[in-house]
């Protein structure tokens, strides 16, 4: 009670600093350039205080197995940059899997076997002005604490993707949950930064005043009522479930029929869900920009935006890192983004999985404001990562890495056979709604067990209609099953056990709110 009582008063001090004065645009673009700049002493400065200086480490046996000291990682990143320097420390065994970097596994290596908790990774150079959740899109929701200085950090880059897009002077709205989760409140608080109005915050889950939760409604509330009197015109939360996506659709409609389309933040399959409702309204969003967030961006969720008359980009996250990449502007594939190298590093490594090699990313926190310490931390993801290029406005100003088509390369797995995310997205977003109709957030494979085995349901959104369900899995099996003998022989297996079973019902969500097409249920998630 006491650290939570000190938790607030430095939250609503730092709120205050905070909020006391905007950035201007000049100021952003020096600020995110001053950082590019000294990105080599930035992550040295990390390095040296979040593991050499901090006992606690969970960093500090893997150098030390490794033999490599801070004067080591300083002269590889002269010569090699942090980049290179990341490769050297990778392959000599500095690196961590997702599951030890949340906690769910110990940190396990020859001669070495530590119990691991996610507050093991915090960042201890921050100062922890607030305490938000993590969206628990791959396991239980982890906490993390946020210093204002990450989300000035933040605030400078939107200013950047906003001049880079030709958004500033649109009328803007969010929906994104409220606080436990961190996306709807850093929104706000960057867009308060920026001194920019927002409209609107649809939220899609209640703000909580129950005993454990009353701490996340205060600094919802306090931050509101200081945008307010600061001058912001920060909005309220308004709960907006799922299945009243019509709302904010006619929030939109509104604006594109008077002349001045909007931008809206929000998550994939949410925006999927607006234009749904737009156009069973028959309500005119053309000219609408989505930003989009928190599930992959694909060519199928990108035509539903597209046919309502809106255009789509994404970002790339990860809640305990912050913001990754940043859509660009004149991208190679609907999900490119810019890896922002002012505050992370980005490097590949080949790793097996499902019978494939693939060129997973690991993640590195360069700048020392981020929430936790990642030094090689698996990302769960993979994709095309490349330097070029681009000549919109993040690429003149040094930001040549991109990254696209980026996919988890996590997998189903029952009665012994799996097959990767990647596969079954194409299947969930594509073929299926050709096929048998809907949308691509109409359809869902979670992986569930029951009396000791591991069935797959199918789920079906009752807004498909009438379906013939055993044709539906016969088709399933079918696709699964091409091309090749392996993948032949796992949905036979598959078909054989009866191991996918449809269920008629909306997809589930997690508890912040996002549709993940592959899905293992957690405690919060959301029928």
């Amino acid at each position: 009670m006491i650290q939570s009582l000190r938790t607030s008063v430095r939250f609503a001090a730092g709120l205050q600093r905070f909020l006391s004065r905007t950035l201007s645009p000049d100021e952003c673009r020096e600020l995110v350039a001053d950082r590019l700049r000294r990105r080599d002493q930035s992550f040295l400065h990390t390095v040296e205080g979040a593991v050499f200086r901090n006992d606690a480490s969970p960093y500090r046996p893997l150098f030390q197995l490794a033999g490599v000291g801070l004067e080591d990682v300083a002269r590889w990143v002269r010569q090699d940059g942090i980049e290179g320097t990341l490769n050297h420390l990778y392959e000599k065994g500095v690196w961590v899997t997702l599951e030890e970097f949340k906690g769910r596994r110990a940190l396990e290596r020859p001669g070495l076997n530590r119990p691991l908790t996610a507050r093991d990774f915090d960042n201890p150079l921050i100062t922890r002005h607030f305490a938000v959740q993590s969206g628990g899109s791959r396991g239980p929701r982890t906490l993390l604490f946020i210093d204002f200085a990450h989300i000035e950090h933040e605030a400078a880059q939107d200013r950047l993707f906003l001049e880079a897009f030709d958004l500033v002077g649109r009328p803007m709205a969010i929906w994104r949950p409220v606080p436990p989760g961190s996306a709807g409140l850093k929104a706000v608080l960057r867009r308060a930064k920026l001194g920019i109005r927002l409209e609107r915050w649809f939220t899609q889950t209640w703000l909580s005043a129950s005993p454990s939760e009353f701490g996340y409604l205060g600094v919802t509330y306090l931050t509101c009522l200081s945008g307010r009197l600061w001058g912001r015109g920060t909005p309220f939360p308004n709960h907006v479930p799922l299945d009243k996506a019509a709302e904010v659709a006619g929030w939109l409609s509104r604006h594109s029929r008077a002349g001045r389309p909007a931008l809206l933040d929000t998550l994939a399959s949410s925006g999927v869900r607006v234009c749904l409702a737009a156009r069973d309204l028959g309500l005119d969003i053309r000219g609408t920009f989505l930003r989009l967030g928190g599930e992959p961006l694909t060519e199928a969720k990108g035509r539903v935006v597209a046919e309502s008359g809106g255009r789509a980009v994404c970002h790339y996250a990860m809640a305990e890192l912050g913001r990754i990449g940043i859509a660009c502007a004149a991208p190679e594939a609907i999900d490119d983004v810019h890896i922002l190298a002012d505050k992370v590093a980005v490097i590949e490594q080949p790793r097996e999985t499902g019978g494939r090699r693939l060129p997973a990313f690991y993640l590195s926190s360069v700048h020392p404001s981020s929430p936790k310490v990642a030094i090689n931390v698996e990302s769960g993801d993979y994709g095309v990562l490349a330097d070029r290029e681009c000549g919109c406005l993040m690429g003149r100003l040094g930001f040549r890495q991109h990254a696209h088509t980026i996919r988890s390369y996590e997998k189903l797995t029952a009665e012994g056979m799996h097959f990767l995310g990647a596969e079954l997205l194409n299947l969930l977003e594509e073929v299926l709604p050709r096929r048998f109709g809907g949308a691509p957030t109409d359809y869902q494979l979670l992986e569930e067990e029951d009396h000791g085995m591991t069935r797959l349901s199918l789920v079906v959104s009752p807004r498909v209609g009438a379906v013939d369900e055993a044709r539906l899995v016969v088709h399933v099996l079918e696709v699964l099953g091409s091309p090749g003998p392996g993948r032949k022989m796992m949905a036979e297996h598959w078909r054989q056990g009866a191991t996918i079973r449809v269920v008629r019902r909306d997809p589930m969500t997690t508890g912040a709110s996002k549709i993940q097409p592959l899905h293992v249920p957690q405690k919060g998630d959301a029928p």
